[in-house]
């Protein structure tokens, strides 16, 4: 049986809905906080249980019979995220997996300058650690998290951020459906995959560009000062830990963290990846 964790999220949601296409329903299983959300899930002949990464009990009964499970990675940063992926990691183990596969990101590594991606490289020496084969799926950065810095430019005409560097946003459709390839066999990696990305590294004055074509409206880049968008981030009702984490993300960038990209999407999708316009044209239109 291959489990999902987190599959009502973003990502795992779409995970599950393309592996139905590929393997029959009583070869999945999902493991959720509230089984009520993933009913729908129960009612197509998926395996529902409860399973919660704080709760190590609910993991060995969400992950009983595993063959391979997919370890989505939690929203916390820091030692409670890894925390969490290590009693998920272990509780794949006990259940006696054959693969563990994780959803990391194409910056992981120990020394980045985005905590997340610290975090993911933790999460990778875990894996190494067991002895069981382990696929480490090196997503790029997601088009979501750019669509949210995104938000209130789509109003005003002004996308103030601070300074940054070409990022290979990467929509979750997509990785959703390589992840699925993945896990019905149709390829195979040992350890971190090559990056999964889309098909442009961009940054926001390329967006810039890109939003007043699709649009026929104006829009400009104007550049904060990282003290000043993490002050306004603060007076946004951002939590400190929070601010520190969306201010990384631009540090990182302007490093070059995020400028690779890949082939590999594309060959696992069978198709050219969605271009960050596609993903903001489809985002814009639905607001």
């Amino acid at each position: 049986m291959i489990i999902v964790t987190g599959a009502t999220g973003k990502l795992g949601r779409r995970t599950v809905e393309r592996l139905l296409e590929r393997v029959p329903a009583e070869r999945v299983g999902v493991s959720v906080r509230d089984p009520r959300r993933a009913a729908d899930l129960a009612d197509r002949g998926v395996r529902v249980r409860q399973g919660s990464f704080d709760d190590p009990a609910s993991l060995a009964y969400a992950f009983e019979g595993a063959e391979q499970v997919l370890l989505v990675s939690l929203d916390r940063v820091g030692a409670e995220c890894v925390a969490g992926h290590r009693a998920a990691v272990d509780a794949a183990v006990k259940a006696g997996a054959g693969r563990i596969l994780y959803t990391s990101q194409m910056g992981a590594a120990h020394d980045s300058r985005f905590q997340a991606c610290r975090d993911h490289a933790a999460t990778e020496d875990l894996l190494a650690a067991t002895g069981l084969p382990w696929t480490a799926l090196r997503n790029g950065f997601y088009a979501a998290s750019a669509l949210q810095f995104l938000e209130s430019a789509r109003h005003t005409g002004e996308i103030a951020l601070p300074a940054d560097g070409p990022v290979a946003w990467t929509g979750h459709d997509d990785l959703a459906e390589a992840t699925a390839a993945i896990l019905a066999g149709a390829a195979r990696f040992e350890g971190p995959t090559p990056p999964l990305t889309g098909p442009a590294a961009l940054d926001f004055d390329a967006v810039a560009e890109l939003a007043t074509e699709m649009t026929g409206r104006p829009f400009t880049r104007t550049v904060l000062p990282d003290d000043t968008f993490h002050e306004q981030a603060l007076a946004h009702g951002a939590p400190g830990p929070i601010a520190d984490l969306l201010l990384s993300i631009f540090a990182a960038a302007r490093d070059g963290e995020f400028t690779t990209v890949d082939s590999t999407l594309a060959e696992l999708i069978g198709r050219e990846p969605a271009s960050f316009g596609h993903e903001l044209e489809r985002a814009w239109a639905a607001a």
